[in-house]
């Protein structure tokens, strides 16, 4: 049984002002998407190095009053930035701010500039992966151990496509994996990702796979879902947070 078509909108907290993108995440819901995201970053990705930016995990809050219909979450948190045990309770927390609509969206870390600037240790892509793995339980477990707890069993989004340990780590633990990929690429991580469950005893079915587009669906749109695709994310760059795009992909959606 295949899964519904789910699209996602991640409205990048860089180069505007918190107006214009409350006004985005408004206008995102309003025009049907299923998610919304943004990112875990302390500085703009692209653009003027220094321009404006906004942290994560505050907005989410505020998105969670904000919104009632979507699901909200980081695409992705970065794990090096906060204990394990507290930022399961910040989900916790947002989780019941939203009535159940949150996402944890979370990967090991890549951007040494935050890491530098706020004071975190940078390490190698194996330390932070290898502290993520470590993570993860944590966070499942102090879940399982707050009052109230969470409303619903969070979904957890791994983002990343190493295969030896972020696939891994995803057959275990994770709902929904992202990446960015072509279909050839997909198919290859699916069945690497398949080859994880089936070393852990995990139906494979139950991971969402989820793929970052920045083209019409009626280019790419069926090629994805043929090799395991489902949602379809389309990052959105201020100030103007354009959703042409976004339309087209929720009337693609809508049509089939």
């Amino acid at each position: 049984m295949s899964r519904p078509i789910r699209i996602g909108v991640q409205i990048k907290p860089q180069h505007a002002d918190y107006a214009q993108i409350r006004d985005a995440v408004a206008r995102a819901e309003d025009a049907g998407v299923d998610i919304v995201f943004n990112w875990d970053h302390f500085f703009p990705l692209s653009g003027e190095p220094d321009g404006k930016h906004f942290e994560c995990w505050t907005m989410l809050g505020a998105w969670a009053e904000q919104t009632s219909r979507v699901e909200i979450g980081a695409l992705v948190t970065c794990n090096s930035y906060r204990n394990p045990d507290l930022l399961a309770d910040m989900a916790r927390t947002v989780d019941h701010m939203s009535g159940g609509r949150l996402i944890l969206g979370i990967g090991a870390g890549w951007f040494e500039r935050d890491y530098d600037e706020y004071g975190y240790e940078f390490g190698t892509a194996g330390s932070r992966l290898n502290d993520l793995s470590r993570a993860l339980p944590r966070i499942k477990g102090r879940w399982a151990e707050l009052n109230p707890a969470p409303t619903r069993e969070i979904p957890i989004l791994i983002g990343g496509g190493g295969e030896k340990k972020t696939l891994r780590y995803t057959a275990e633990h994770a709902t929904i994996w992202h990446g960015f990929a072509d279909v050839e690429t997909l198919r290859h991580k699916n069945a690497v990702l398949e080859r994880h469950c089936a070393d852990v005893g995990r139906d494979p079915g139950e991971i969402e796979r989820s793929v970052g587009v920045a083209r019409p669906p009626e280019e790419i749109g069926a090629g994805l879902v043929g090799a395991g695709a489902s949602l379809f994310t389309i990052g959105l760059d201020g100030p103007d947070f354009d959703l042409d795009l976004v339309r087209q992909w929720v009337a693609w959606r809508d049509a089939r």
